[in-house]
């Protein structure tokens, strides 16, 4: 029988892919049971053809809700996932990696925020990997999340007939490595949204089961290459210089673009004077207006491409020797330059859009 939780009602299974790492995927499992127990029906662990140490530590796990299958061979993350998943029918599954470790019921406030929003179709809490965010400058949507269109999938609640509805993860990605934000891309071209909620917490050991090295980052370039060939425009980084203003002054025009930017899988780094104490995503960052903040944004593209700097968009209130400056810089590279405009709506406009969306 189904054990709804109490803010939603909807019945939730938790999968787990595993593959080797036994104590962590334990601490993992335990840490389930611990503090998940109140709002989850059954776990499903689904053991990736691991070796013996792994696979005699879930035979032995001391939980009932745990249901355990072993793969005659490897099939990689994505897989492994979709085969668990479809041995639910609960109404919400928690997508954990085995190197995820819990302390506290993030479930029934995640429920609460997925039935605000009905067009929300996954959520992921929040954690030490997002330390490197601000996470109170980001606008909160309705139900509290912050949004992104980066699917990180250590950790995702996410409605079963959502999931199942796009594909699921893509097996081509094989072990691992950009299936995740594969995912997130075909959720938007549905219409579907995810954010990050940043009332909850959960820690992920990064690379617990893969280890680290020259295969791994073979890896991971592999995916990335096949990701972005997919989703060729994910490769925008856009430089958004603008003067003293936040995004309230921004027209719906420049607002469309920015976001047209974020659903292609694109960033935009905004450059401006005051750091805006608002921001639309996690994927849009904002600069104080001087020449390292510059420097530093276009060195995180001198070895990866997906990081360099594509096009520069300029708004009123930029002094006329920097927008000199960087039209003469955009043309020698041949990067995109726009110039926008603030006229186009009154502030109250904009900011009646910006609490709408």
């Amino acid at each position: 029988m189904s054990k709804p939780t109490e803010s939603s009602g909807k019945s939730i299974d938790v999968v787990i892919p595993v593959y080797n790492a036994p104590d962590l995927t334990r601490r993992c499992v335990d840490s389930v049971v611990v503090y998940l127990s109140n709002s989850i029906r059954r776990i499903f662990i689904q053991d990736d053809a691991s070796a013996s140490e792994t696979r005699e530590m879930l035979d032995n796990l001391p939980y009932d809700c745990v249901e355990i299958y072993h793969a005659k061979r490897n099939q990689g993350f994505g897989l492994s996932v979709n085969e668990a998943v479809n041995r639910s029918d609960a109404f919400y599954v928690l997508i954990l990696n085995s190197d995820t470790e819990i302390s506290h019921d993030f479930l029934p406030l995640l429920c609460a925020t997925l039935a605000a929003d009905a067009k929300l179709a996954a959520i992921i809490p929040a954690g030490n990997s997002y330390a490197k965010y601000n996470l109170d400058r980001y606008l909160l949507r309705e139900g509290g999340y912050i949004s992104t269109y980066y699917l990180r999938g250590h950790a995702i609640l996410i409605r079963r007939d959502i999931f199942q509805e796009v594909g699921g993860f893509d097996p081509v990605f094989g072990r691992g490595y950009y299936e995740d934000i594969d995912l997130g891309r075909r959720l938007d071209l549905h219409g579907w949204r995810f954010g990050v909620h940043p009332g909850t917490r959960i820690y992920h050991k990064a690379a617990g089961s893969f280890g680290r090295g020259r295969a791994l980052q073979k890896l991971i370039k592999r995916n990335r290459t096949l990701y972005l060939s997919r989703y060729p425009k994910a490769r925008q980084n856009i430089l958004l210089f603008s003067g003293d203003c936040s995004l309230a002054d921004f027209p719906s025009s420049v607002l469309d673009a920015i976001e047209n930017v974020f659903h292609e899988g694109g960033y935009v780094h905004w450059i401006t004077p005051a750091i805006s104490p608002a921001l639309l995503c996690l994927q849009m960052y904002s600069q104080p207006l001087c020449l390292s903040a510059v420097i530093s944004v276009v060195l995180r593209g001198w070895r990866r491409a997906d990081r360099r700097i594509t096009g520069i968009w300029m708004m009123p209130g930029i002094p006329l020797l920097l927008r000199t400056s960087l039209t003469l810089w955009g043309r020698a590279f041949g990067l995109e330059i726009k110039e926008l405009s603030l006229k186009e709506k009154t502030i109250q406009d904009c900011s009646a859009r910006l609490l709408s969306k």
